[in-house]
């Protein structure tokens, strides 16, 4: 019991410092809003490059007979069903933790577990340390927002959210740019050791930049009157009334369910676009991942941007915006995978315009648009239900998509055929689903803060 009491105490959140206004007081609150939040962009950032290594490597692993795509499809959504359920309990946790020691923890944690992956053959061990990984992953969008929430106020928050959430866009470029280049000059077994190391560099740029609240940097909160300060910041009861309106709330869960279809055509394309192209059209490793990565880079300008567009064109209103995008992502995904032939362009094309829409839509559906509507001391929460939401689909779409492909593999002539007409169907279905979701929760307002 001593243990775990420690361990509750080591990542309660930070006391508070007396607050000592000076000349310097906005000057030091800048620099600590500026060191969290690049902190926050760049170590979850790399956190994906921890979490989309075995997306790089799927087809080396398949052909050299070690999982079958049904095994590999499994091992996938053993992650996303674990970070799935870590994203509700720790996007909870999160807002009542230190969110520098629960971010650097889940980094270090799921970097250590790459580390091993290469060294191992067993699917049970795999899958197991996958989906650890899976659990340590959430740690890292919950303790994010969460951070967002506590050092910027409502006029720069949907802007610095925006931006931040090209975090993943930079993470996913990372993964199918460096680690396929190391993955095709030294083998499979090395990018999980290249993802491995650079998770190890994220958590300790976490640890030494992230900063937990203002106050505990003897700072005045934001968005709170020097009457608020003088109370306590993590009072239990407020915590629960706050995270207790997010789970009655309708518009939440129907945003959620929205954004597991967008999730879906996200990790259908993340999962097994690398896969697609070599097998259906018959790109190598490293021109296959380059094309994928166009949808991440493209996808950093759609995140960064989605905030400004949402607030200078549509008055502050993320649905219309997340109408058009989603829509864009149907189109985009029509293009790559119902167009036969190989036309290189049009594929870079169809991940120019997959990647932008993603981008907004990830800001939108998989938080932003939750983020709004919640008490600000309850933004963990409600990002933990639309992530347990979103990262269900993704598992389930990994499972589905494993089985599709290898039901429909045939040999011909001693050659692997695939035929992919059912999951193209699956995969723009799901994109379809979550436009008509999108109408739904059209007239959702802004919280009171």
């Amino acid at each position: 019991m001593d243990f775990i009491k420690k361990i509750i105490r080591f990542y309660k959140v930070s006391s508070p410092v007396a607050v000592n206004y000076t000349e310097d007081t906005q000057r030091r609150l800048m620099n600590f809003q500026w060191s969290t939040f690049l902190s926050a962009t760049i170590g979850y950032g790399l956190y994906y490059v921890c979490r989309l290594s075995l997306n790089v490597v799927k087809k080396p692993i398949v052909e050299e007979g070690i999982f079958s795509e049904t095994e590999l499809g499994i091992i996938g959504s053993v992650l996303f069903f674990t970070y799935a359920i870590g994203k509700l309990t720790n996007g909870f946790l999160a807002d009542r933790s230190n969110i520098n020691r629960f971010m650097s923890t889940g980094l270090l944690v799921t970097a250590l577990v790459n580390l091993c992956l290469g060294f191992i053959h067993s699917f049970i061990l795999f899958a197991i340390l996958w989906g650890i990984s899976g659990w340590f992953q959430s740690m890292g969008a919950a303790s994010c927002v969460v951070g967002l929430s506590r050092w910027f106020d409502d006029k720069k928050r949907g802007s610095f959210y925006g931006f931040w959430s090209a975090s993943h866009n930079i993470g996913e470029a990372l993964t199918f740019i460096v680690i396929a280049s190391i993955v095709s000059a030294l083998g499979w077994r090395y990018g999980f050791l290249g993802a491995g190391l650079i998770g190890i560099a994220g958590a300790f740029i976490v640890w030494r930049f992230f900063h937990d609240s203002p106050q505990s940097k003897g700072l005045p909160a934001v968005n709170v009157s020097k009457e608020q300060q003088s109370e306590s910041t993590s009072d239990s009861e407020e915590f629960n009334r706050a995270q207790k309106a997010v789970l009655r709330n309708p518009a939440i869960w129907i945003l959620a369910l929205n954004s597991a279809f967008m999730y879906i055509s996200r990790y259908a394309v993340n999962s097994w676009g690398v896969f697609y192209l070599e097998a259906q059209k018959g790109y190598d490793t490293l021109d296959a991942s380059f094309i994928i990565s166009i949808s991440s880079v493209c996808g950093i300008i759609g995140t960064m941007f989605s905030g400004v567009i949402s607030d200078r064109f549509f008055s502050g209103r993320r649905n219309v915006p997340a109408l058009i995008f989603g829509l864009m992502n149907v189109v985009a995904l029509c293009l790559f995978l119902l167009v036969p032939g190989v036309h290189f362009w049009l594929d870079i094309l169809a991940m120019v315009l997959f990647g932008s829409g993603i981008g907004v839509l990830l800001c939108f559906l998989g938080g932003l648009m939750a983020v709004d509507i919640a008490p600000r001391n309850a933004s963990g929460a409600a990002l933990g239900i639309v992530g347990i939401a979103s990262y269900i689909g993704a598992g389930v779409q990994d499972i589905m998509s494993g089985i599709l492909i290898e039901g429909n593999k045939r040999m011909i002539n001693g050659v692997e055929v695939y035929d992919f007409t059912y999951i193209n169907w699956f995969w723009i279905g799901a994109a379809l689903l979550s436009v008509i979701l999108a109408i739904l929760v059209w007239n959702s307002g802004k919280k009171n803060c």
